[in-house]
């Protein structure tokens, strides 16, 4: 996956009154942890995975993230959650 993005009809919210991540999707609701909601942010369709992770990165004093952030947008992928812009 070059430029991640998520599926059309997908839209990131945060809950208030449950003070969780979700992602909301035509089909239903994914509840994510804050690292998730971070990533999923960043899945623009313009940003590459090099970018994406490069900023959460910054964000973590240098961390070595590409291995986790490939691992959750994978899994994203293969739930039809996150597809590749580029393609």
């Amino acid at each position: 996956m070059t430029r991640p993005r998520l599926v059309t009809g997908a839209r990131l919210r945060y809950d208030e009154v449950r003070e969780e991540h979700l992602l909301l999707v035509p089909e239903g609701v994914v509840r994510l942890n804050p690292t998730a909601a971070e990533v999923l942010e960043l899945c623009d369709g313009e940003r590459s995975l090099e970018d994406i992770v490069g900023a959460l990165s910054a964000r973590y004093d240098g961390a070595d993230l590409l291995d986790d952030v490939r691992g959750l947008l994978d899994a994203m992928s293969q739930k039809g959650l996150v597809i590749d812009a580029a393609a």
